[in-house]
């Protein structure tokens, strides 16, 4: 049932059986244990396309999606990406669907989407979570409630060849 009083949601991506790529899940893991007024938490593992109906239903203001993403950094490393660095980035995924293709449908119901992804270190079965990929999960926890004032996370920038 969507929270009334939540004017953020955050969509936590990835799969917490590949070390790394259970940074979103960690995340909802560390919401449900530290909960973040305002926001409605939703986990979306694996398969965040599965969720696209509740979130069209909550209806937030912003939508925070935070998903292991790699974009060639130091582990832990997190960065605010563009829906089209997301497209050009993710040929190989360990979602489902294209992470860009849920944008695109929640768009229209969301009027602000904020894409965050964590540098993983190591994604693959059974591998436990690093600890900067750990140590940035907690970190961001702590700064989505600025989310109005930008977090202070810097902007993905693509290098030119």
């Amino acid at each position: 049932m969507p929270d009334s009083a939540s004017r953020y949601a955050l969509l936590c991506v990835g799969n917490s059986m590949m070390g790394d790529d259970g940074a979103g899940p960690r995340l909802a893991e560390l919401c449900a244990e530290k909960p973040l007024s305002g926001w409605t938490v939703v986990d979306g593992g694996a398969a965040p396309e599965n969720d696209i109906s509740y979130l069209r239903e909550l209806r937030p203001a912003h939508l925070v999606i935070v998903d292991a993403t790699d974009m060639g950094l130091m582990p832990g490393e997190m960065r605010i990406l563009e829906e089209s660095d997301i497209g050009e980035m993710f040929m190989m995924t360990t979602h489902n669907l294209p992470l860009t293709f849920l944008m695109q449908q929640l768009r229209e119901d969301i009027p602000q989407i904020t894409f965050v992804g964590i540098q993983p270190d190591v994604v693959a079965f059974y591998y436990p979570m690093s600890d900067a990929v750990e140590q940035a999960v907690v970190r961001l926890h702590q700064l989505l409630p600025a989310l109005e004032q930008g977090m202070g996370i810097a902007p993905f920038q693509a290098e030119t060849a």
